[in-house]
């Protein structure tokens, strides 16, 4: 069943290596066995995108459609799809699909099957007006999220909820965050709402007001002052999430850990990190990396946003605009969270 047959559909895509992203007229894909098709609302902007963009590896040839970031509504089913109905509002992350029956799979770490496929990697991606993907991808959009407040949960919110969830830090304990850009203003609303003593690490004394009405009560201002070093002074961190890009500051911050605290990445550029050991052996310290969520864990991530009036600060462009938005992101120049909308 559609609901929007006859309908013309569009999607940004990058027609091969080192070209431009284009906004073209595409047909959609009619869903396949355990799977649905979407009409998107809102399609965020990751910077895992940007990597798709610049040196896309399609698992499906050319051209690529990038985006793992979708939210919108089904419009058509396909068969065997059950606990699904024709005009639920609906999310999809970095998850778009697991083999189902793996030792990860069967263990419910479906993030980390093997097979697992990706929006945007593995089929045509969230960078479109229509989308269509295995319904175990699908999570359920609460009331109180818009579309555009809703995509950005699938990968940014939901890896820094379950990171921090995950963490072993408790009430009380002090959780620090390095980075306030599209994944850090989220963790320190976040971890300011699980209770824990946020401290917001940034670059600027321009970001302090803003950390501190994302909920952090303490900033580290890295222009004017060592995290790490800051950290010790207010008794060390149980937990440092990393959300910055860079990971030339990780090996300062790890002198800001607590006994048994734990460093998690989820933001990097790929280079190396160069790391005493000691700095790990004497403190009983652990540096561990985290990826994503399942779409149960990202419908978690929502109602608790909504139960705590937590939202990701998005900045909304047109689908027709995506080059120009990436630019904008790339270059450094994006408020938060940059999310296309394909009706716009």
């Amino acid at each position: 069943m559609s609901l929007d047959a006859n309908h013309v559909h569009k999607a940004a895509q990058v027609a091969g290596a080192g070209a431009a992203v284009r906004v073209v007229p595409v047909q959609e894909r009619a869903p396949g066995f355990g799977e649905v098709r979407i009409d998107v609302e809102a399609t965020g902007i990751c910077g895992a995108d940007i990597g798709t963009v610049r040196n896309p590896a399609p698992a499906t040839g050319f051209p690529v459609t990038p985006g793992h970031e979708a939210a919108g509504v089904i419009v058509e089913m396909g068969p065997q799809v059950q606990g699904w109905e024709v005009g639920e509002r609906v999310a999809v992350g970095w998850f778009g699909g697991s083999c189902g029956h793996c030792s990860a799979c069967r263990t419910g770490d479906v993030v980390h099957c093997p097979q697992r496929r990706i929006p945007g990697l593995s089929y045509p991606g969230g960078w479109s007006s229509t989308l269509t993907v295995p319904a175990a991808a699908l999570a359920r959009i609460p009331e109180g999220l818009s579309a555009a407040q809703a995509a950005p949960f699938g990968c940014a919110a939901v890896t820094t909820f379950n990171a921090l969830r995950h963490s072993g830090a408790g009430p009380g304990h002090l959780v620090a965050v390095l980075g306030i850009g599209g994944l850090g203003h989220l963790a320190v609303q976040f971890a300011a709402a699980m209770g824990f003593e946020t401290v917001a690490i940034g670059r600027g004394e321009e970001k302090r007001g803003l950390a501190e009405e994302l909920g952090a009560r303490h900033y580290i201002d890295t222009e004017r002052e060592e995290p790490g070093a800051e950290l010790g002074k207010l008794g060390g961190a149980r937990v440092i999430l990393s959300t910055a890009s860079s990971s030339k500051p990780l090996a300062e911050l790890v002198d800001g850990l607590a006994p048994h605290g734990r460093l998690t990445v989820v933001g990097f550029d790929g280079s190396p990190l160069q790391l005493p050991l000691a700095k790990l052996v004497m403190g009983a310290r652990s540096v561990t990396g985290h990826l994503t969520g399942s779409p149960a864990d990202t419908e978690q991530a929502m109602r608790f946003a909504v139960a705590n009036g937590i939202r990701p600060q998005v900045q909304t462009v047109p689908l027709e605009r995506a080059q120009q938005a990436l630019d904008t992101q790339q270059e450094g120049r994006a408020r938060f969270r940059m999310v296309l909308v394909p009706g716009a």
